[in-house]
């Protein structure tokens, strides 16, 4: 058998993630490899952890970019911050709080779950209930925007009740990070994890952390090892550090973290406040379009994600042919459903470099044609 070079088409991602990468990234993620302590190299490290404080809106020292996708931040978070025995309340309303309470029971913690239905945002009242019958809580776990359903929560007011009631936060900003406003100091937010391949336009396979000083403190003090030797943040922070002596822990992705310095920059270009608006406006032209076409959605407008779209799918149509012939045909994806909307849902993506009139035209028009064939 003779094997060739993979030449992939030329596709719209409009799913769930990744999303459409900009040209200006896949060329940073084609420069020359440096070596990984090199001090040009270690340079650049300084301005991504700058330029990744910006975009969480935190003055948070411990914030740089795991060498991993955004299943390993979420990992990360809770292998340092859950010891053995400690009770953790996990906000479960679609497939990624589940994974949360996965996280939660490996690392040898008691989870104590608060759900709410798949398309809902987590209730407060819920909450504040479970940390008053539960006063011996470490922890309040949560995902700001749930990509399997499109749904966001408010991670302000939940951020200030865990305050109220002295437990530390991890948050899930995957989806979240640079396609709404989330404000990691203001709203008092202790351990976030993003990825690279959502609203960020990069390429997959780094994630985003921040953790505030006490979550710090709460590392520095475990009466346990962390489980995890690449994930341990405290031998990871050697290596961040911002100093020409750093510990060496791992080789680092050296070009794909040339292409999120890229797209850190042309965030910082664009303004943070301008990339929220833009996902919003193509949002609603998204919204208008899919209307006229009778498409309903999944999620209430109050806490509807502009940049994940979930709609219904309608009675008497195929899912996974409607799919098909917008891959086949139009080089366009779109996404399926998960947990309990699989076969019953789409997820549009409207994310970061993907967020354009252009796609969104594209989407529906193509959505029209493929549901008369």
């Amino acid at each position: 058998m003779t094997i060739q070079s993979f030449i992939p088409p030329k596709r719209i991602l409009m799913g769930p993630g990744p999303s459409d990468i900009s040209p200006q990234v896949l060329q940073a993620l084609s420069r020359p490899t440096v070596g990984h302590l090199d001090p040009l190299f270690i340079n650049m490290m300084d301005e991504l952890k700058q330029l990744l404080k910006y975009a969480f809106q935190t003055d948070n020292e411990f914030t740089i970019a795991v060498s991993a996708p955004g299943s390993a931040g979420m990992e990360a978070c809770f292998v340092n911050l859950v010891e053995p025995g400690d009770k953790v309340i996990v906000c479960r309303n679609g497939v990624f709080g589940d994974r949360m309470r996965e996280n939660v029971i490996r690392a040898g913690g008691s989870a104590v779950i608060v759900d709410d239905n798949w398309g809902e945002a987590v209730s407060i009242d819920k909450v504040e209930s479970a940390l008053k019958a539960h006063p011996d809580t470490k922890i309040l776990a949560f995902v700001h925007a749930e990509t399997s359903t499109g749904a966001q929560s408010d991670a302000k007011v939940l951020g200030k009740l865990a305050k109220q009631y002295g437990v530390l936060t991890i948050v899930d900003t995957v989806t979240s990070l640079a396609g709404i406003p989330l404000k990691v100091d203001e709203w008092q937010l202790d351990a976030v994890y993003s990825g690279s391949q959502k609203c960020l336009s990069c390429v997959p396979g780094l994630s985003p952390v921040t953790f505030s000083p006490l979550a710090i403190e709460k590392i520095q003090s475990r009466r346990t090892p962390v489980q995890s030797w690449f994930l341990d943040q405290s031998l990871v922070l050697g290596y961040w550090s911002g100093n020409d002596k750093r510990s060496y822990h791992h080789t680092a992705p050296v070009n794909s973290l040339y292409a999120l310095h890229e797209s850190l920059v042309m965030l910082k270009n664009e303004g943070l406040e301008n990339t929220w608006k833009r996902h919003q406006e193509m949002h609603n032209k998204l919204k208008n379009g899919l209307d006229k076409l009778g498409f309903e959605f999944v999620v209430e407008p109050e806490i509807r994600l502009p940049q994940l779209n979930t709609i219904l799918v309608p009675q008497g149509i195929d899912d996974a042919r409607v799919r098909g012939q917008l891959l086949n045909q139009y080089n366009l994806e779109i996404g399926a459903g998960l947990g309990d909307l699989a076969g019953k849902a789409w997820r549009i993506g409207l994310m970061g470099y993907g967020a354009r009139n252009e796609n969104v035209s594209l989407c529906l028009r193509a959505l029209e044609e493929v549901m008369v064939l």
